[in-house]
């Protein structure tokens, strides 16, 4: 059983920062690319950032320059340093990992979320 647990969302002004965590506790024998997504009222979930275990990141356009996705593989720890919110970064930030594990004596990947953490951006 794999669980991702997020923390740090909260109201913030226009300008402000805002720092999530996420953590990966279970069983589990490997974790593979690990990002953030969005979903705000009325819309799909989107794409934020993604950070492969190398280190190598992918932002969505409308937060690049604002927001850095981090990890620190000895913790099984994301992060996401958002910086210069607006109004429209407000939604639900949902962690997501791809994560390796043993079934038996066979080696599967499957894909985990967290259970989300609301940021809202307003006065």
């Amino acid at each position: 059983q794999v669980q991702l647990v997020e923390s740090g969302g909260g109201l913030v002004q226009p300008g402000g920062s805002l720092r999530l965590s996420c953590q990966l506790s279970g069983s589990f024998q490997g974790i593979y690319i690990m990002g953030w997504y969005r979903q705000a009222p009325g819309n799909q979930r989107e794409l934020v950032a993604t950070i492969t275990t190398g280190g190598r990141t992918n932002l969505s356009d409308s937060v690049k320059g604002r927001f850095t996705i981090s990890r620190d593989n000895a913790k099984n720890t994301v992060y996401l340093q958002m910086n210069n919110l607006k109004p429209e970064d407000t939604a639900v930030y949902y962690c997501n990992s791809e994560v390796g594990y043993y079934s038996g004596t066979y080696y599967s990947r499957g894909d985990y979320w967290g259970q989300g953490t609301q940021v809202t951006v307003s006065l």
